[in-house]
């Protein structure tokens, strides 16, 4: 099995405008790479002084001038939105993109900035309980049918929606999470892919780590179908990321390398120069 190689941008800073990111996805797809990820910051900290796009609002317009490269959230703070929106804005983008979308998603990391802002005190026990109902109604609506679900935090009362999502039997979803927190994973278990950071931090995960997280979930996974694995390749310098890439690579750990290109380290010139060298070669899993 090949590595596909994407890239993580950020919504936020000189990467937040839709129109740079259009083009930065052109060129992406230009110059071979496989996925373009998107972050999903509602402010960038708690001062709200960096400009930010909306995450499904700049996939929508990258689906709509791109024809080849998958596209996705990475990962989409999914228990700030209503699930019944969610279902709708990810269907019509999988829609526009032909079947391209794959929605990452989680709780966020900071609460403070993502809820207590906005008025919600809310417990990290709460939050992954709305993902788990919100996941529940969103693959409910996608499946075209009239669906109603009763939940802790939300009720439904026979809705169909159409259209459905171009892929089937659903649009990939990935859960990200931070190990050694294990509810994120067990959680992963249940569905098509993870993107897991350690402390909070993507550039802890090791090596190691990817081999205890597989194992973890491996032990909840009652789902057949195959589990992707993407890693932010992000680490102090560029000699410890190429080399953390091809341990990950060699070992058969990871399906997905996500090149990281943080607009706070990079104008958007350097980041159009860093796209045009292209993903590295292709290493296959045996």
């Amino acid at each position: 099995m090949a590595i596909l190689y994407g890239l993580y941008v950020m919504n936020f800073g000189e990467s937040s405008d839709p129109r740079v990111l259009v083009e930065l996805a052109q060129e992406a797809e230009q110059s071979g790479w496989s996925g373009f990820f998107l972050t999903d910051a509602l402010m960038y900290h708690a001062d709200g002084h960096e400009p930010v796009t909306d995450t499904f609002v700049g996939l929508a317009a990258i689906a709509s001038r791109t024809s080849r490269i998958r596209i996705g959230s990475a990962i989409a703070v999914l228990p700030r939105r209503l699930p019944w929106q969610v279902a709708r804005e990810a269907a019509a983008i999988d829609q526009l993109s032909n079947g391209r979308l794959i929605l990452g998603v989680g709780i966020g990391g900071e609460t403070e900035v993502e809820y207590e802002r906005f008025g919600q005190k809310i417990t990290p026990r709460v939050l992954g309980e709305r993902l788990d109902e919100s996941l529940d109604i969103i693959t409910g609506l996608w499946s075209g049918e009239a669906f109603s679900y009763h939940g802790k935090h939300y009720q439904i009362e026979s809705a169909r929606f159409s259209p459905t999502p171009v892929q089937r039997p659903r649009v990939p979803i990935w859960i990200g999470g931070s190990w050694p927190n294990k509810p994120p994973f067990r959680r992963a278990a249940r569905w098509d892919g993870l993107i897991p950071i350690k402390h909070e931090k993507t550039i802890n995960v090791e090596p190691n780590n990817l081999l205890e997280i597989k194992a973890f979930v491996a032990k909840y996974r009652r789902n057949t179908g195959p589990l992707d694995i993407a890693i932010v390749g992000n680490a102090p310098s560029k000699e410890q990321i190429e080399s953390r890439r091809l341990e990950y690579e060699r070992q058969g750990l990871i399906t997905w390398w996500l090149k990281y290109l943080p607009a706070y380290r990079n104008s958007i010139k350097e980041m159009h120069e860093q796209i045009k060298e292209g993903p590295p070669g292709v290493i296959t899993i045996m």
